[in-house]
């Protein structure tokens, strides 16, 4: 006959040595899968994925019946993504995004679109409104921020709105600015 003690006496070191093999048994499987790994240093970044910005601009110039630029950015910042959308309703329009890992290792994205600006901010930034306008170079941008969420700026260029936004710097925010500002539209052909 085996004793079993009263279930008001289990505690805290029985709950323990309980789990324990049930424990032992998911690390086991985890580890058998390598779905687990341990790190001293923590996370570490991924490789960022190779996208030909040039060509994705260049045949969006010729599809897209709005001038596309591309911005001549600096050493570091590398194109990593690229899509096209349609605004429905009223005011939309065919986008163009693209995205680029800055030096320091943010994202930031540029779309174009003949889009009317609140229905391109409406489409990109969800129900922020303006907060605000920065001026780079000869180019007055509107700014629409929110606390807790990414910062977009957006100008108009007469045919095509552009609007920036992303997890980098002031500075980064200038860079894109001002490089979109200073770029020529693409030929069509």
């Amino acid at each position: 006959m085996s004793y079993q003690k009263p279930r008001i006496m289990n505690d805290y070191k029985d709950l323990f040595w309980s789990l324990l093999p049930l424990v032992l048994i998911c690390l086991v499987i985890a580890g058998i899968a390598s779905q687990c790994s341990f790190s001293a240093k923590g996370p570490t970044p991924g490789q960022i994925p190779n996208f030909d910005v040039k060509a994705a601009l260049a045949d969006d110039a010729r599809t897209l019946p709005f001038p596309i630029r591309r911005p001549a950015l600096p050493e570091g910042w590398t194109p990593n993504s690229g899509n096209h959308d349609t605004i429905v309703g009223a005011g939309g329009g065919p986008v163009s995004t693209v995205g680029y890992i800055t030096p320091q290792g943010t994202y930031m994205q540029l779309t174009q679109s003949n889009a009317a600006e609140d229905a391109l901010a409406k489409n990109v930034v969800g129900t922020r409104y303006a907060t605000g306008t920065e001026q780079v170079g000869d180019r007055k941008w509107v700014v629409y921020s929110e606390p807790g969420t990414e910062t977009a700026w957006i100008t108009d260029f007469g045919d095509v709105r552009v609007l920036i936004k992303g997890a980098g710097t002031p500075a980064a925010y200038n860079t894109l600015a001002s490089a979109i500002g200073q770029a020529q539209p693409l030929p069509r052909t």
